[in-house]
């Protein structure tokens, strides 16, 4: 495909962004197209630093658990704990806590708010659900938690239960975690008679903590009432979720999948009523088309985090892709110069800022073939769905490990 692209191609730094741009955006979404590369997370710390310094942004947030999160939020702000801890208990999916520039990323944030005012300090948020490929959270601590703030601040009269009923409803957390239910529906515990009762319970906790909104603005910080909200979210997705593990109907996988994201995209949008904040998740969470995947040999497809936060927030909402050249330790070779990698590859640069409506428009008709990976961890770019990004950050090749 001989067609001259390098119009396209700017360096990837802060200021470039915001060049390619119709306006600021709210929300910065920056996808990966694989997970546990060091050289990708490098790049998005080195990202947030000029967009915190040159752009004030104020928030990173990550696919992590969001309630584990605020243990990093706790640690960044104001100290509490060690790095070593907040490594080994404020991150979900096994690979985040042990990755360094992910250490690197809280390290800094910390030496970053040491001695600011309030209001210029950097915060951490995770925006995935308390959820595992295998298994998902019991909702006890979001529901606990939420019961607590509203019982210290509305009269104990309106509260539609107490502690102690929640907690008999719960039981043992492990009837809730058990790995077995995302396979097996009749292991989940997500359609008993306890779960079903505790989805009304949790509902009407969420609708207190509405109806009640001035009144607990007025008698609790800024930082506790939005905690408040997260757990209240929280608690009632972690109760659909389980919900539909119990299910055996044939969209089952289909509304998880969906559930989950939708659970990311009401972090997001609570997030977006903050100061500006970079989102780092993979392409399939945060891109505005619809994604598609393959489980058990069965075709998904639901909407995801980014798209529908993108419905919400139009241009308040931006989207830049992920690519890459090669990752050979994985047998991701050199891309076939017909790809939209491969035309990519063919530039001189190691990494790039590329304008995808640009690139769009200079393709015209000559659309690129998708490329196939023979890693299931890649995903590569669908050539269908280019002008749907707002840019592409390219990188060559991934250095073996």
């Amino acid at each position: 495909m001989d067609i001259d692209i390098t119009d396209t191609a700017h360096a990837v730094e802060a200021s470039a962004v915001m060049k390619l741009l119709p306006a600021r955006p709210r929300l910065l979404a920056l996808g990966e197209p694989t997970h546990g590369e060091d050289t990708l997370l490098e790049l998005r710390n080195e990202l947030f630093r000029q967009l915190v310094e040159q752009e004030g942004y104020r928030t990173i947030a990550i696919e992590s658990d969001c309630i584990k999160g605020l243990i990093v939020d706790d640690y960044v702000i104001s100290g509490i704990g060690s790095l070593d801890d907040v490594m080994e208990r404020g991150f979900s999916h096994t690979w985040f806590n042990t990755s360094a520039p992910n250490r690197e990323l809280v390290r800094w944030m910390r030496a970053y708010n040491d001695a600011r005012p309030a209001s210029e300090q950097v915060h951490f948020a995770g925006i995935d659900g308390p959820l595992e490929m295998t298994e998902a959270a019991s909702p006890r601590q979001a529901l606990a938690a939420l019961h607590d703030y509203l019982a210290f601040r509305v009269d104990a009269d309106l509260l539609p239960c107490t502690a102690d009923t929640l907690d008999r409803l719960l039981g043992a957390d492990d009837r809730w975690t058990d790995p077995a239910a995302m396979t097996e529906p009749d292991r989940s515990a997500g359609q008993s008679a306890e779960a079903k009762e505790l989805r009304l319970y949790a509902d009407d906790l969420m609708a207190l903590l509405d109806e009640h909104t001035p009144h607990l603005i007025a008698v609790s910080s800024p930082q506790d009432h939005e905690r408040a909200r997260l757990h209240a979210r929280t608690a009632v997705g972690l109760l659909r979720y389980h919900y539909w593990m119990a299910d055996t109907s044939p969209s089952r996988m289909t509304r998880l999948v969906g559930l989950r994201d939708a659970m990311m995209a009401d972090n997001l949008l609570a997030l977006a009523q903050r100061a500006p904040a970079l989102v780092h998740a993979h392409n399939g969470h945060l891109q505005r088309d619809r994604s598609a995947i393959r489980m058990s040999g069965r075709p998904l497809q639901w909407w995801s985090a980014g798209a529908l936060a993108g419905a919400h927030l139009g241009e308040r909402y931006a989207f830049l892709a992920m690519a890459l050249g090669t990752i050979r330790h994985q047998g991701v070779d050199t891309p076939p110069p017909d790809t939209v990698e491969g035309l990519l590859y063919a530039l001189p640069e190691d990494r790039c800022l590329v304008d995808a409506p640009r690139l769009a428009t200079v393709l015209g008709d000559s659309r690129p073939a998708p490329r196939v990976s023979p890693y299931f961890g890649y995903a590569p770019l669908d050539p269908a769905h280019l002008a749907g990004n707002d840019g592409i950050v390219f990188v060559k090749d991934v250095p073996q490990h």
